[in-house]
């Protein structure tokens, strides 16, 4: 008997719940649990979902995408932002730089592959916010530390497409002399990053401000999740059809909410998102788990396991620097770092734009580079979406912004 995706989703939830509940009897937080789960039923062990029906359910994965970047965008407000607004934005540029440096330096020397370096480079300052999120909300964690991550989480993926146009760019470049019938185009490959991110904030804003009027206009406040909810669907379809982050897009719509309507009305939308949210932080980090092929793992290599060294120095290293000289508190400096970590969606993204594109060059050492970038970053993320909540969580709990358990 063949079983329904349906009935497979639904124990999948119930699993997800019980499993989440005993990884915490170890000091894990849930989420480990779900992705556990979700490896237990895709390809690597189980095989209940395969690559098609993921394909068809990745619909679920990009509203949880969206839910969750609205919730960053509603967690900054600009009165509580402007004490250490240059901070952040020191820190942004300093451990998506650092980052795109440190990989590309250590891969260039580890291969003599200037290409390969500025490609692993460029695939560095990529982050997962929804890892981030889901350790803070679960532990209700709260402070200036959790506030910091929530700005540099919902803003770095804007300053990482912009690093990856131009590192590839050079990339792409180095490649194309091997090879006369190239003929990707350096101008485009600069100006859709740069497009893609300018819509996404004119959208974001032109969502955001519409949502608040809406929401002003409601008379009934139990009306305020349905409004939510078709406002996100709306904003994320709309991203989606549009070729745009859909993560900056419900960033700035949030942002821009929490910065036009008062605190309590915020605090009611936040209550009435959360059960949502409950769910979909289920359900995302179930298919992540799903989509993980653990066979991939023995592929990582030299180059796999520098890449997470070099990656990791990068980045905590550069939101160090960055903290340092923005003046943040002492807690910020030690601990941002820890909370940055994890990578998925956007880095295997950008690794399968490389592919597609350095195909066009056509040559055996342009193939090999394509096909090791992605098979890397895809591998490479197994352990980044691992770590990284379990840092998170430590570098939170060491700065005393959730309770020791």
């Amino acid at each position: 008997m063949e079983f329904s995706i349906i009935f497979i989703i639904g124990l999948a939830i119930c699993i997800c719940y019980y499993v989440g509940e005993s990884v915490k009897f170890i000091k894990l937080p849930s989420l480990i649990g779900h992705m556990l789960v979700g490896i237990l039923f895709g390809a690597s062990l189980l095989h209940l979902i395969d690559e098609t029906q993921l394909e068809h359910l990745s619909f679920i994965t990009e509203i949880a995408l969206g839910f969750i970047a609205l919730i960053i965008g509603l967690e900054l407000d600009f009165k509580s932002l402007k004490q250490y607004g240059k901070s952040i934005i020191l820190i942004i540029l300093s451990e998506s730089f650092l980052a795109f440096f440190v990989v590309a330096i250590a891969i260039y020397f580890l291969t003599s592959d200037l290409a390969m370096g500025l490609l692993f480079g460029a695939m560095a300052p990529a982050s997962a916010p929804a890892g981030t999120v889901a350790v803070i909300r679960e532990y209700k964690a709260k402070g200036s530390l959790t506030k910091a991550l929530y700005a540099v989480v919902g803003f770095d993926d804007g300053l990482a497409i912009i690093i990856f146009a131009f590192a590839s760019t050079f990339a792409y470049n180095i490649l194309s002399k091997e090879s006369s019938s190239s003929n990707i185009s350096v101008l485009t490959t600069i100006l859709l990053p740069l497009k893609e991110i300018g819509l996404s904030i004119v959208l974001g804003i032109i969502s955001g401000f519409l949502m608040s009027f809406i929401i002003r206009k409601s008379k009934k406040i139990n009306n305020l999740l349905i409004i939510i909810f078709g406002s996100i669907l709306i904003i994320t379809g709309i991203s989606i059809s549009l070729h745009i982050s859909l993560i900056l897009t419900n960033v700035i719509a949030g942002l821009v909410i929490a910065n036009t309507r008062n605190e309590s009305l915020i605090m009611n939308i936040k209550q009435q998102i959360n059960p949502i949210i409950q769910i979909m932080l289920v359900l995302f980090f179930f298919l992540a788990g799903a989509h993980l092929d653990l066979a991939k793992l023995p592929q990582l290599g030299v180059i796999g396991l520098i890449y997470i060294i070099s990656r990791s120095v990068g980045l905590m290293g550069g939101a160090s620097l960055g903290a340092i000289l923005g003046g943040a508190e002492e807690k910020i400096k030690k601990f941002l770092g820890m909370g940055i970590l994890s990578q998925a969606g956007v880095a295997i993204g950008l690794a399968l734009i490389v592919k597609q594109n350095i195909s066009k060059i056509g040559t055996n050492h342009a193939t090999e580079i394509a096909i090791s970038v992605l098979t890397i970053i895809t591998a490479t993320s197994i352990i980044f979406e691992i770590i990284g909540p379990i840092l998170t969580k430590f570098a939170l709990i060491k700065s005393g912004e959730i309770d020791k358990e």
